[in-house]
């Protein structure tokens, strides 16, 4: 073949995972043709469904095949605050929002993308990124069920923190805004620099935060000592052996039986396999000291998780988390949405694989395994994390902390769903934003609605809750 046939006119064969040639049709527009089929100002809709399940009914049967003895402390946390119940319900609120309109543009969701789960963490070289950071709902689905719930999220801890309905509104609004405009952003640029776009140096700017540098700057002071070092420094003593091992502090740590130490102990062997093999002799000069129970979060409380105690050759401590991947909640809403729902070999699995398609950068040691035949996900313990707490901030700092969160999200959506695509629905002008403001308004009131509920049934004794744990 001569120099000038080479490429000239030829065709190559398609690959699995790669976009024929000459590629067909314009995402853009096919995401501007959605609008005539789902009007973006529907996107206000929140009607109750009459079957739904009562508040108290839905965190009951959430609660099953959790350990018994500590669903009362998880009750408990989700009493404490309006903010608190939405927090604890994702399956609640997946089924409402699978009654709402979609496009049917799918995504790698983080399936419970409320204000509290963005937050810092360390990366690799100790630096800090700031990211969507809890995936244990993660699963395919409707891209708008994550952002009408940060939405929603956004003027419940207005609310709570104090602010005036003008400001609450004004949080979700701009929270949609900045999604919408981060995608416009992403839909324009080559796709390798859309990957990576917005750096976190760069995130505060575009999303017009500067409110929020202050707030910042002090959760990441924060974040760099919040290590495995302090942990194991708090939480473990010199052992008979020379080694260290945990102290009980109940309910929150506590020590566990031998041979329930063993088996996760054992199951770092499977989780090993799990890791890219150049993570494997950074393990590999670490020993297993101590395993130990610790209670985690407010939606994940009744799950079993532990921390695993490594130490290197000084000493010095890791601890990793082993913690119970159980099926997202939003599975069974999944398909009357119009999605399907996927078998899942391994929920662990699941969750890392989700995260890793959602997040820029990932802790380097993620990873899954199973204990006595219950699947679990592996991670760093106290990687450096900090996290702004939303029902915290001053009423001026609430709308900034909308528009960085919304321009996560979109930045984490477009990993998998083609920026193209959502822009072209979500368009220039803030139609989207005023209707999933108005959902989300809506929403924070059933669910200050549904917290009233649950509290009712603690001080009538229908469900046992343990406050303040």
């Amino acid at each position: 073949m001569t120099e000038a046939g080479i490429g000239a006119g030829r065709r190559l064969p398609g690959v699995r995972g790669f976009a024929t040639w000459p590629v067909e049709g314009s995402p853009k527009e096919e995401g501007k043709a959605l609008r005539e089929s789902v009007p973006r100002s529907a996107h206000a809709a929140f009607d109750l469904d009459g079957s739904r399940p009562d508040a108290v009914t839905a965190v009951e049967e959430s609660g099953r095949g959790r350990i018994p003895g500590l669903t009362p402390i998880r009750v408990g946390r989700m009493a404490a605050t309006p903010f608190a119940f939405l927090r604890g319900s994702a399956g609640l609120m997946a089924y409402d929002l699978a009654r709402t309109p979609m496009t049917g543009i799918g995504a790698q969701i983080c399936g419970d993308a409320h204000a509290a789960n963005f937050g810092l963490y360390g990366d690799a070289r100790g630096g800090l990124v700031i990211d969507l950071n809890d995936f244990d709902e993660t699963v395919h689905g409707p891209w708008e069920w994550d952002l009408k719930r940060l939405a929603a999220s956004l003027v419940l801890a207005g609310r709570e923190a104090g602010a005036d309905e003008d400001t609450c509104r004004t949080a979700a609004h701009g929270a949609v805004g900045s999604y919408r405009r981060t995608m416009r952003l992403l839909a324009k640029l080559p796709v390798l620099d859309a990957w990576n776009a917005i750096a976190d140096e760069e995130l505060v700017s575009h999303a017009d935060a500067r409110d929020l540098l202050g707030t910042l700057e002090r959760v990441s002071e924060k974040a760099r000592g919040n290590t495995s070092g302090r942990f194991a420094a708090k939480s473990t003593e010199l052992a008979e052996d020379g080694g260290r091992r945990f102290v009980d502090a109940s309910p929150v740590l506590r020590r566990i039986p031998d041979a329930e130490a063993a088996a996760v102990a054992a199951s770092l062997e499977e989780y090993l396999d799990t890791l890219s093999e150049d993570r494997l002799p950074l393990l590999a000069r670490h020993t297993v000291h101590d395993v130990a129970f610790r209670v985690v979060g407010t939606g994940s409380v009744g799950t079993r998780s532990y921390v695993v105690l490594l130490l290197d050759h000084r000493g010095e401590p890791l601890v990793l988390q082993v913690k119970e991947a159980r099926a997202s909640a939003l599975v069974p809403h999944l398909q009357s949405a119009g999605f399907d729902a996927p078998s899942v070999a391994h929920e662990g699995r699941r969750v890392v694989l989700g995260q890793k398609r959602m997040q820029v950068v990932s802790d380097i040691l993620l990873g899954w395994t199973t204990v006595d035949g219950l699947p679990f996900q592996v991670r760093q313990f106290r990687n450096r994390k900090g996290s702004v707490d939303p029902a915290a901030l001053a009423a001026d700092q609430i709308d900034d902390y909308g528009r960085m969160t919304g321009a996560l999200l979109a930045r984490a959506h477009a990993h998998s769903a083609d920026p193209r695509l959502v822009a072209g629905y979500c368009g220039k002008k803030d139609e989207l934003d005023e209707a999933i403001a108005t959902f989300a308004v809506a929403y924070a009131d059933r669910t200050e609605a549904d917290h009233a509920e649950l509290v009712g049934a603690v001080r009538a004794g229908r469900i046992a809750a343990e406050m303040g744990v």
